[in-house]
């Protein structure tokens, strides 16, 4: 898993870079097919946004989250994402359903 961490009007410390990464390793542990994942951290007046694209099993996630502390709005935006995998993933699992066989009738013709 490639994760590439961008700041827009802040700089990304390495005690930040570490938070970002350890907080979206919690992606793996649900899905083993997230690839890439792009997070961009971005600083307007009061606000802290953090915003993510997810690639995972050929399918692009992305979620955004604002708070007034940048570690919230990741936490936030970690939990956006993990629910949208974990959707993502129930989905692809229940969708391979068993063949029935056809039911004979009693008696016959």
């Amino acid at each position: 898993m490639q994760i590439n961490i961008t700041g827009h009007h802040i700089d990304v410390t390495p005690a930040l870079r570490a938070y970002v990464t350890e907080k979206m390793q919690k992606l793996s542990r649900h899905f083993d097919q997230v690839n890439t994942i792009s997070v961009i951290l971005n600083v307007e007046k009061l606000q802290q946004q953090a915003e993510a694209t997810v690639n995972a099993g050929g399918r692009t996630l992305f979620a955004t989250e604002s708070a007034m502390d940048m570690y919230a709005s990741i936490d936030g935006l970690v939990s956006k994402l993990d629910r949208q995998v974990r959707r993502y993933k129930d989905r692809i699992t229940h969708h391979h359903h068993t063949k029935h066989e056809p039911i004979e009738p009693e008696g016959g013709l």
